[in-house]
């Protein structure tokens, strides 16, 4: 079933309208019509819905049946040093998938890519729209938001504000994911820190680590920056039951 983002109508709780862009793809790619079943995503849910009524290329839907509340309970933050290219795409797209509830870029010492002010803002905007198309399509109904990039104690300093926050480290021998949930169970709030290419400076771990992050590891393997994020992320949504039906 098609699945469509949907602007309250303030008028009517059980109707809404399909964006301007979602419009002309419903329309001109999907040739859909009056009566079609669709999807619709919206702050207050997720709803089995019909087209209602186009007019004046505007769609209109009915929100018909509520369903299951996709959004995990445990709250996710990735702090990702900015990588290389366009790695920076791939990792947004699957933390939104995975569930993560915000993107934070951290410029660190060994980020390769260091965009000036105006391409910060390209590559913000063109990061929150590929958020929204992963939101979209993987059912879910709150948009992560993709920040500015933050410096290292910027970052280090947002870690005050989490339940627990983590740091995979290549440095780290205590202590993997299953370690780290059996002494912190009950966590409703996870920042998750991630070092670019390179992997994260002493000095940056230290402010980290004075902020009262975690250091942990992510068994013998090296891994690539966007993968292990992605790892840590899956790891910790199994092991608090956001992965179970």
């Amino acid at each position: 079933m098609h699945r469509f983002w949907v602007i309250p109508n303030p008028e009517n709780s059980r109707e809404g309208f399909l964006s301007p862009e979602d419009t002309r793809h419903a329309l001109s790619v999907l040739r859909l019509a009056e009566g079609d079943p669709v999807e619709a995503l919206s702050e207050s849910g997720r709803f089995r819905a019909e087209i209602r009524s186009v007019e004046a290329g505007r769609i209109a839907v009915s929100l018909l049946e509520a369903l299951p509340d996709p959004e995990p309970r445990l709250k996710v933050t990735l702090y990702q040093g900015l990588p290389k290219a366009d790695k920076m795409e791939w990792i947004v797209q699957k933390a939104v998938e995975l569930g993560v509830s915000r993107i934070v870029p951290v410029m660190m010492t060994r980020s390769v890519s260091r965009p000036d002010s105006r391409d910060r803002l390209k590559k913000r905007e063109r990061w929150q729209k590929i958020a929204r198309e992963a939101c979209k399509q993987s059912g879910r109904i709150l948009l992560p938001e993709v920040e500015p990039p933050l410096s290292v104690p910027e970052a280090a300093d947002r870690l005050k504000g989490h339940s627990l926050s983590v740091i995979p480290w290549e440095e780290s021998r205590d202590a993997g994911p299953l370690a780290v949930f059996s002494r912190w169970p009950s966590v409703s709030d996870l920042g998750i820190v991630i070092g670019p290419e390179g992997g994260i400076d002493r000095s940056e771990m230290d402010l980290f680590l004075a902020a009262g992050g975690v250091p942990m590891t992510l068994g013998p393997r090296i891994l690539r920056t966007e993968t292990a994020g992605l790892s840590v992320i899956s790891a910790f949504m199994a092991l608090y039951g956001e992965m179970e039906g």
